[in-house]
């Protein structure tokens, strides 16, 4: 955070796309020492609950697919994702007629989510593996399979798909997260 000139003082909640290990490492540990909000869906809370720690009771809200809420200025929209998670979600931010797309760990984008974040001012999208360098590499068939699957991730071919598809007029923005080396294309 001191990277980008903020303090924990500056969050005002966290809020949970799923129940992994590396989305909700660290969640209950920031909820009980800063006390923050804590906001996720009730089928992700019920998955995450034993792997966080005690949080008070006043500091877990739910947060359904489909809903939004409301910090300050800025109102947060949930949508469902395919990912092999309990109710994995994504986030579309709006605040004075704008708005910015988080969409990670899915397996796809449907044309109805596509839709639904079509011209956003700017996206955060996450693809993590070339498909022929995954299917060769390192990793057992198993985890190739789950990745590969439809409740997996983005493939790069996917994610640049899905830029294709979403990017408009009002795009001013668009960050690209490819995340996983050994699976990758040094080009």
């Amino acid at each position: 955070m001191a990277e980008i000139d903020r303090k924990v003082d500056d969050v005002d909640a966290i809020l949970v796309t799923h129940e992994h290990k590396d989305h909700i490492h660290g969640v209950g540990v920031l909820a009980r020492k800063y006390g923050l909000d804590v906001y996720a869906n009730a089928a992700t809370w019920q998955a995450m609950d034993g792997m966080i720690g005690k949080i008070d009771v006043s500091q877990k809200h739910i947060f359904d697919l489909g809903k939004t809420i409301t910090f300050g200025d800025i109102d947060i929209e949930s949508f469902g994702v395919s990912h092999d998670a309990a109710q994995p979600q994504f986030y579309r931010l709006m605040k004075d007629g704008k708005s910015f797309v988080i969409l990670t760990d899915t397996g796809y984008v449907s044309d109805r989510m596509a839709d639904l974040i079509e011209n956003a001012d700017g996206y955060l999208i996450e693809s993590n593996h070339d498909i022929e360098i995954l299917r060769s590499g390192i990793y057992p068939w198993s985890l190739k399979q789950r990745i590969l699957s439809d409740k997996g991730h983005l493939s790069n071919d996917d994610g640049a798909e899905t830029m294709v598809r979403t990017l408009g007029n009002k795009t001013k923005r668009f960050i690209w997260d490819i995340s996983v080396k050994k699976t990758m294309s040094k080009n």
